[in-house]
């Protein structure tokens, strides 16, 4: 167990949210335990003993922390039972189901009685859904008034309000001020479709570019010195977006054209995750160096995502045991053939399910992987990425190249990918254990030493 202790002290040092849920740090001293992003001032390291579960803390005496409230965690105890009902709820929330339809349209659409999802609110937030809702809603608000060129009545609706008189009333009732008064205290404001995205740390946008270049889908995505832009299907609706890095230090300038303005804060959270925003980059390289100095050549290295787990997927079955140019080749081709020159969005399950791939220049096994897989994902779209590795042709490699660029996971390390293995011979220091949480930055490492 002290391998994982340590990889645990790694992860909380970090705060990273994508560790939420996997443990749980109790201090000592004052016999609380917490979640790993817990806001409080981190304890010294010789005060701190940790759990895989909230039982096993409660077992050795320590009580939950109210601040952080590990019983919320996902995949925690007090989740079993209700973890689907309640992360389901909150995605809907956050997608602005309360704004389409009422409390009881959404407890239907879940399976449970209004009064059932209110107590489950209650236990695990301290508040109602529409509480929860409105919230969310105003700090989106406020984060596109601080941010963005939008108009008031833009940023009301992209908020999720349906009137701009119930968006000021409900702004000055919660943050004391309207939005107009707020954006008066603003300078430089333009009325651009433009939001600020801010980051941590050293970023080398310039190597995220150069990756993103070279495995563009043409007509879909677009590369220039200092941008990145894609089409995506958002909700039911097309979206388009560019992120420009040279915009300021700590910066990202998003530009978007959106079909349904009320997309806007998926989007922000989907780019965020895309360009590997919240990531503290600086702790991670010091872990790695402290394992291999000569390994971090570039500085800033992150996790350039693409837009989801199904087109992960996709690029990684046709990515098996061929080039990155060849792999490409055969993705340009299967989107064009699908649909154009003119693309709107990366081919969908259901539109790759009902082609017929004959066209594509691969082996047969590799096309049948393809219709096998786009198949399952149309019946399964919600299965857990190791549930992949049931299907013919699916391996190990394929399902950690999904889940690194599709989910943006920290901890995937390619050691079955074949540059990396190469490079492996040079940095032999290197192990799954020793790199663990953070594998996926010392695979992207190991891939820049390839040119």
């Amino acid at each position: 167990m002290s391998n994982s202790f340590e990889q645990f002290q790694r992860a909380r040092s970090t705060r990273d949210a994508r560790f939420d849920g996997q443990f749980f740090v109790a201090v000592k001293t004052t016999k609380i335990f917490c979640r790993p992003i817990c806001p409080a001032t981190l304890p010294k390291e010789e005060n701190v003993e940790y759990f895989t579960d909230v039982a096993l803390a409660l077992q050795a005496g320590y009580r939950p922390c109210l601040r952080c409230r590990p019983d919320s965690a996902p995949n925690s105890w007090a989740w079993q039972g209700t973890r689907t009902t309640f992360e389901r709820a909150l995605r809907l929330i956050e997608q602005g189901e309360l704004q389409r339809n009422d409390l009881l349209q959404l407890a239907e659409r879940l399976g449970v009685s209004d009064r059932y999802l209110r107590k489950l609110f209650a236990q695990q937030l301290g508040m109602s859904p529409k509480q929860y809702a409105l919230y969310h809603q105003l700090m989106f608000a406020k984060q596109l008034i601080h941010h963005s060129g939008l108009s008031i009545t833009d940023i009301g609706f992209a908020s999720g309000f349906n009137s701009i008189r119930r968006f000021n009333d409900a702004f000055k009732k919660t943050l004391k001020l309207t939005p107009s008064e707020l954006k008066r205290e603003m300078h430089n404001v333009n009325n651009k479709q433009q939001v600020e995205l801010s980051y941590r740390g050293a970023f080398d946008w310039r190597y995220m570019l150069d990756f993103y270049r070279q495995r563009a889908i043409s007509g879909l995505e677009s590369v220039d010195e200092t941008t990145y832009q894609r089409k995506v299907i958002l909700g039911d609706s097309l979206a388009w977006f560019k992120a420009d890095f040279s915009f300021k230090p700590n910066k990202v300038l998003l530009e978007f054209e959106l079909d349904d303005v009320t997309q806007l804060k998926q989007l922000v959270l989907q780019v965020r995750r895309m360009l590997d925003l919240d990531v503290d980059i600086d702790f991670i390289e010091q872990h790695l160096k402290s394992i291999e100095p000569e390994l971090v050549i570039r500085s800033g290295i992150r996790i350039p995502g693409v837009w989801s787990t199904w087109e992960g997927g996709v690029r990684a079955i046709l990515g098996q045991q061929v080039s990155i140019k060849a792999a490409i080749t055969q993705l340009n081709l299967l989107v064009s053939t699908l649909q154009g020159e003119h693309p709107t969005h990366f081919p969908t399950a259901s539109e790759l399910a009902a082609a017929d791939l004959s066209f594509l220049k691969m082996p047969q096994s590799r096309k049948e992987t393809l219709k096998r897989f786009a198949q399952f994902i149309l019946a399964e779209p919600n299965a857990e990425l190791s549930q992949w590795l049931d299907l013919k042709g699916i391996g190990p490699w394929t399902v950690n190249y999904a889940a690194l660029r599709g989910l943006s996971d920290p901890n995937r390390f390619l050691t079955g990918d074949l540059v990396v293995k190469k490079a492996l011979q040079n940095f032999p220091k290197l192990t799954a254990d020793n790199v663990s949480p953070f594998g996926s930055y010392a695979t992207y490492h190991l891939w820049s030493h390839a040119g």
